[in-house]
């Protein structure tokens, strides 16, 4: 067994030094900053960790990293990504999105895919200021200060623990639909218990399971593609060719910038990426490689299959927008009378795995979460323990929240409704909060030397405006429900200052 290392209590950002190979409870910050003589705030982009001789890919351990181990190379944070992500993310969303945009779903995917360009281009400009575990509690606390990373932090709980609910409730949906006889909460409970033993077996092993489904995935989606093609080369479609990006019905702006309110979801999860930053062995740059990698992927991915199963839909957008109850099985309908049931069952299996092992990763990095909050005693201070270089109380905190709510949804009839309508409020506030710390860090602190106004404060401010506009477009009851998680954490905040913990806002440059 580990033993247990137990870091400094004090406020310093250094590092404790921890006890190699073993457990520990880390206090740190995170790897030092500056500690390869980059300017202030940049992470050593070297393929190992700097020392002389590492190997790369090699399972290194840095003394301020609170226990976490650097096991992951490129192509982990890209199966990572896409699995929490999910290749064909759309199936479940296409009817609600296509009755939405009045038709123009595909046109939905490339705004959409633009739109969440901006968060990913700041995501790429933070991670090199702090590769750090927590992801966007990190970033705002270096660009805006103590409280703001908190709220940010805060908000983005609510993303992180519930989607995975989210996701296995899709998994137990699909396997109810294969096996009616077991009741989807039994499916759901079995999907968090086998992926969170994944994510205690350790990030690497886990990440090695994840590579063998998201090769399944894409071998489906390939398969529905083919299938598609073939049958529209040979058919044609039910609607216009052009129709997934002009609308079958009539063109609106406002009814895609709706769509794209929903849309967004589908793509929460290449920010994840970030959370591993501590446990990447090429450095920050190889984190910002593949924010950026998965979210363009997932677009091109999401726009070519809306696009094809759009043309293939027996049912107009108006009718599917008068029909509710047919918008969730309204993909897998598509594929039934185009190309056949056999193709229904396999994207409905795939669907189901896919979507358990898209909690996998979102239980992953919600741990990770959690880590960094108590890291920082934001959290209780037990969830910042470490166990052979895996944050396990914070992974099975997060396992048993999300047990708890994945369950509670699945055995109402409005369950996976109400999960949906709040768990993207949480992202995209925090994401607001990530691009004011671009502008906070580069602009108003200015401690990486001259501003790029167009790089640091021009594109921020038009990913901020774009994702309030989004809120903005989104249910009634999701802004009700985030003002609420929002007026939480506030008091929790102010119950920290209280106990003498920096509580400000923003403070000052």
């Amino acid at each position: 067994m580990a033993e247990t290392g137990t870091g400094t209590d004090g406020p310093s950002e250094g590092p404790p030094g921890g006890t190699p190979g073993g457990a520990s409870e880390g206090a740190s910050e995170g790897p030092p900053e500056g500690a390869s003589g980059e300017p202030s705030g940049a992470a050593s982009e070297g393929a190992s960790d700097g020392r002389p001789g590492a190997r790369p890919g090699a399972a290194i351990r840095q003394p301020g990293d609170g226990g976490l181990r650097r096991t992951l190379g490129f192509r982990d944070l890209v199966v990572y990504g896409l699995l929490f992500i999910a290749p064909m993310a759309p199936v479940g969303v296409f009817g609600t999105l296509d009755a939405k945009s009045h038709g123009a779903v595909a046109l939905v995917y490339v705004v959409a895919t633009v739109a969440m360009a901006f968060t990913a281009f700041s995501y790429a400009q933070m991670v090199r200021v702090a590769p750090q575990a927590g992801s966007v509690f990190a970033y705002a606390r270096k660009g805006l200060g103590e409280g703001a990373g908190f709220i940010a932090g805060w908000m983005a709980m609510l993303d992180y623990l519930l989607i995975p609910a989210v996701a296995y409730l899709f998994a137990g949906i699909a396997m109810e639909a294969l096996v009616p006889s077991v009741d989807r909460w039994v499916w759901t409970t079995i999907a968090v218990v086998i992926t969170t033993l994944l994510n205690l077996w350790g990030v690497r092993a886990a990440a090695r399971v994840g590579m063998a489904v998201l090769a399944m995935e894409i071998v489906v989606l390939l398969v529905f593609v083919v299938s598609a093609v073939a049958v529209l080369a040979q058919d044609g479609g039910t609607r216009g060719w052009s129709t997934p990006f002009t609308s079958d019905v009539g063109f609106s702006l406002a009814a895609v910038l709706g769509g794209v309110s929903v849309a967004v979801l589908s793509y929460l999860g290449f920010d994840a990426i970030a959370s591993f930053a501590e446990e990447v062995t090429g450095g920050s740059r190889q984190v910002a490689r593949a924010v950026l990698f998965c979210l363009v992927l997932a677009g091109a991915l999401f726009i070519a299959q809306t696009y094809l199963v759009a043309l293939l839909e027996p049912m107009s957008s108006a009718e599917l927008a008068a029909d509710p109850a047919a918008q969730g099985s309204a993909f897998y309908d598509a594929v039934d009378t185009s190309v056949g049931a056999w193709l229904h069952d396999l994207v409905a299996v795939s669907k189901a795995i896919g979507a358990a092992f898209a909690a996998l990763a979102a239980q992953a990095a919600a741990g990770r979460l959690l880590f960094a909050m108590g890291r920082q005693r934001r959290l209780p201070r037990v969830l910042s323990r470490t166990d052979s270089g895996v944050p396990r109380v914070a992974l099975l905190l997060a396992a048993v929240v999300t047990l708890l709510a994945a369950v509670w949804a699945a055995r109402r009839p409005d369950g996976l409704d109400r999960l949906v309508s709040v768990v993207d409020i949480g992202a995209l506030t925090a994401f607001v909060l990530l691009h004011a710390s671009v502008v906070g860090w580069f602009a108003v602190r200015r401690r990486e030397g001259p501003v790029r106004w167009f790089v640091h404060v021009v594109l921020p401010v038009i990913g901020a405006a774009i994702l309030i506009a989004v809120i903005v477009e989104a249910a009634g009851s999701a802004r009700l429900a985030g003002a609420i998680w929002l007026a939480v954490g506030l008091v929790v905040l102010l119950v920290q200052r209280g106990r003498g913990r920096p509580a400000s806002l923003v403070d000052k440059p």
